[in-house]
């Protein structure tokens, strides 16, 4: 699955999600996402869920902003010193990092990066529409 595809795939799962959640507040939404009760109640929200696996090594994991806005992904990658950059960091995380795959395609990993996944940054940046969330990420 390419970036593209995943991210398609996953507004659709946001939205479902949300659908049912019509009536809670903000903090009743954000509190849903909550990594144990997502795990238990979505399933197939996330592919690491059926493992019990978590993306990001952190005590109180929020998948609401999975996908993080600072992601940026190139539909058609960019190619430069022999390289082809499919995907960075926007701000250029510490915690993130580079990967090199099949010997010459670039992509960010945010493994290391908790930034989205906090509640406080979830609610600075609030919205019920995921795509709103993640408006920039496509390039």
């Amino acid at each position: 699955m390419n970036y593209t595809e995943w991210y398609d795939n996953h507004a659709k799962k946001h939205a479902a999600i949300m659908k049912k959640l019509e009536g809670l507040d903000e903090f009743d939404v954000v509190q849903y996402f909550i990594f144990e009760n997502m795990v238990k109640n979505e399933p197939d929200f996330c592919e690491l869920y059926a493992t019990n696996t978590k993306c990001h090594e952190m005590y109180e994991l929020n998948c609401y902003m999975c996908g993080c806005p600072h992601f940026r992904f190139n539909q058609a990658p960019i190619r430069q010193d022999d390289l082809e950059f499919h995907s960075i960091c926007s701000i250029n995380s510490k915690q993130g990092r580079r990967s090199i795959r099949e010997e010459d395609e670039v992509h960010q990993d945010c493994s290391g990066c908790k930034i989205p996944h906090g509640e406080d940054y979830i609610f600075s940046h609030f919205s019920r529409d995921w795509t709103q969330m993640m408006h920039k990420v496509k390039n």
